[in-house]
């Protein structure tokens, strides 16, 4: 009818909600229709307050405390609650804050490696069971030849690198980059040998400092650690990038 407004509220609830025993603000919805010994029921699982020692305080949602939530027959609904309100439960059960997320004070089980190591239904045992990974014997050993002839072919290729000889570096999925060789040798960073390159363009990833130790001087960018066999020696003349006019 003319001149009538009818008001149309949302059956269900989003409050924040915070606890004298838990250090984090959570979200929950609630049907307002819901009674307040029904809602303390639901919060008993979210808080860890048992709902008999509870005491619900109602906020706005710029948190200014507006009244208690103390009648256990009256509908949620029948309270000021809003969107983004925020309910406070105050625990009279003596728990403390943390007291249910601290796994400090939780008795864990151990198990010592040898005792673990005689159980038959592990994980660990259907491996050497199945000889998997490094319970296979012939593939951790050929894993290890794979290696050190690999590490042989990389040391071979670094004695034949010469600091100040010009280069192209090939590094798979990347452009071939061309520039002098500035380090030749092991390196803290990482185990094995490397090649310290000068890029004629700044495609590297820093000035020739790793890690905080400086192993050659170049400008930022412009440096680069590269395995020797990513290192072909030759005649590479630097490019001319300047135009025909000064």
């Amino acid at each position: 009818m003319d001149g009538q407004v009818t008001i149309v509220t949302n059956p269900t609830v989003n409050v924040r909600l915070t606890s004298t025993i838990i250090s984090f603000e959570t979200q929950r919805r609630f049907n307002r229709g819901i009674s307040v010994a029904e809602l303390k029921g639901k919060l008993e699982m979210v808080v860890g307050t048992p709902a008999s020692c509870m005491d619900l305080e109602l906020y706005s949602v710029s948190d200014k405390f507006m009244q208690k939530i103390d009648d256990n027959e009256a509908l949620l609904g029948s309270y000021p609650v809003d969107d983004d309100c925020r309910i406070h439960v105050i625990d009279r059960s003596g728990g403390q804050m943390g007291e249910f997320t601290d796994v400090s004070k939780v008795e864990k089980f151990e198990l010592s490696d040898e005792a673990y190591d005689k159980k038959t239904d592990s994980a660990r045992s259907f491996m050497k069971k199945q000889r998997v990974g490094r319970f296979n014997e012939e593939e951790v050993a050929k894993k290890k030849a794979d290696l050190a002839a690999r590490e042989e072919e990389q040391k071979a290729a670094a004695d034949a690198i010469s600091v100040g000889s010009r280069c192209q570096v090939h590094v798979p999925g990347q452009p071939t980059k061309v520039g002098t060789v500035m380090y030749v040798g092991t390196a803290d960073f990482k185990p094995g040998f490397w090649v310290g390159v000068k890029y004629d363009e700044p495609l590297g990833k820093h000035d020739g400092i790793v890690e905080g130790k400086r192993y050659f001087d170049c400008e930022n960018k412009y440096g680069a650690f590269v395995k020797p066999l990513s290192v072909t020696v030759g005649d590479f003349p630097e490019e001319d990038y300047g135009l025909d006019e000064m």
